[in-house]
């Protein structure tokens, strides 16, 4: 790729430049060429990043942090300086508020569950900003992914908290002022998406941390359809903690982020333990590590760190901005082409409003697997079922969706060939524009399989 760092939108042919550093995307599939539109759910890696991480594990691959042999010191290097990079990429203020966990989920555990040690009188006096007891509250919203609420009920449940939600509108929306009826004296935790993977909806991140922060509530972001796809800056949103995943931003599967303030990460009690993120182990008492090392037990996914600092340089070399206009494009063109189409509903942000680039829609009287089914028979790449939202799904009336999620190597026409598959569904199954038209408006009955 020779994409030159500047601010101007991608072109055509630049985005035809990065889709030839994806061999995946040049295949087939059925006989038809593929259009990946699942890139939510995981995103492909392009030759730099399979290379990066092949070059390391024939030339470096080693334990880090436990040796003083020359490939172990080559490893531990390679292994922190892929953590300066990632914490550049995010505006950390320092390389050891980056914590490597094995996914965003993990990361979303690890604040959680080192909460509820604190909770049980870990970590002495630096922890008590965490503990929770009755009568505390939790705040997500209805729209969270399960990864940022199963925890989350689990540490109400332990400790007695109650868990609260900011409630979604009909379109799966919520606002600043949502959040504000429901974040109060209470409040401890305050936790939700940066964009949700369901609606594309951009939370409004800095509104809600100055509610949180407020009432001395601690604020847990989920990055993971954001940090791939726009820049981000912890800093400047000022949250508290951070996750991501390496695999939905060109990066390998094994390898999650979890960012934090660094007097944050110090005082939070460890919930994974053994060896590594020890100082001082005797047979009555151990001692920890500061962070990062003291959330890193055990062997450690080294090439996989190195992997995704590749990532995250191939992304810088685009400019976050860039991917950011170029996706958000895609998106209007999406939202605009399925909402045309009879029988469609798009849920999320309407025509016009700013969304990340995905969109998950309804196709009247056809189930989501079979929308899906249908649309890789011609060589599309989607999502169907619920997106690990149920509640969302639930409170839509909907069981599940398709959803269409582009990333900087999706084309314009891509996006209008994937329109016009869809335009077919219908067709296909033997239900009529008219069909449509008589049935819009009428109501769904929540948790039936349509």
């Amino acid at each position: 790729m020779t994409t030159t760092v500047t601010t101007a939108p991608l072109t055509d042919a630049e985005v035809r430049a990065i889709r030839a550093d994806f061999p995946i995307l040049g295949q087939e599939v059925g006989g038809v060429p593929l259009v990946y539109l699942d890139s939510g759910a995981t995103a492909q890696r392009p030759s730099q990043v399979l290379d990066a991480e092949r070059r390391f594990l024939e030339t470096s691959n080693s334990a880090v942090h436990r040796g003083a042999h020359t490939l172990a010191a080559l490893a531990t290097d390679a292994y922190e300086e892929a953590r300066a990079t990632v914490a550049g990429f995010i505006g950390a203020a320092a390389a050891t508020e980056v914590v490597w966990t094995a996914n965003a989920t993990d990361a979303l555990n690890l604040v959680a569950y080192g909460m509820g040690n604190a909770s049980r009188g870990r970590g002495g006096p630096a922890a008590e900003r965490f503990r929770l007891t009755v009568g505390d509250e939790i705040v997500v919203t209805e729209a969270e992914h399960h990864a940022d609420l199963v925890p989350w009920q689990e540490l109400a449940a332990a400790t007695g908290a109650t868990l609260r939600w900011v409630p979604v509108d009909d379109d799966g929306c919520w606002t600043a002022e949502d959040a504000a009826a429901v974040i109060g004296p209470r409040t401890r935790v305050v936790a939700f998406a940066h964009v949700s993977n369901v609606t594309g909806m951009i939370a409004p991140v800095e509104q809600v941390v100055a509610l949180a922060h407020g009432v001395g509530a601690v604020v847990v972001l989920d990055a993971c359809q954001s940090a791939p796809h726009r820049p981000l800056d912890v800093g400047a949103l000022g949250v508290d903690f951070a996750a991501f995943s390496g695999h939905k931003m060109l990066g390998p599967n094994g390898i999650g982020v979890l960012w934090g303030r660094q007097e944050l990460l110090d005082a939070l009690p460890p919930f994974r333990t053994g060896g590594s993120m020890i100082t001082t182990v005797t047979m009555e008492h151990t001692e920890f590590m500061p962070a990062p090392e003291r959330f890193e037990a055990g062997t450690q996914p080294v090439s996989q760190a190195v992997a995704l600092a590749e990532a995250v340089r191939y992304l810088q070399g685009i400019g976050m901005e860039r991917v950011r206009e170029h996706e958000e494009a895609l998106a209007q063109r999406l939202v605009g082409g399925l909402t045309a189409i009879p029988g469609v509903r798009v849920v999320g942000p309407g025509v016009g409003v700013p969304r990340s680039g995905l969109a998950a829609f309804d196709v009247d009287g056809v189930h989501a697997h079979d929308v899906s089914q249908v649309l890789d028979a011609q060589g599309f790449a989607v999502r169907a079922g619920h997106h690990c939202a149920q509640p969302l799904h639930r409170r839509l009336g909907l069981v599940a969706t398709s959803r269409a999620s582009t990333y900087v190597y999706t084309t314009e026409d891509e996006v209008d060939r994937f329109l016009e598959a869809v335009a077919g569904v219908r067709a296909y199954f033997g239900l009529s524009d008219a069909d449509a038209r008589a049935d819009a408006g009428a109501p769904v009955e929540v948790g039936v399989d349509r």
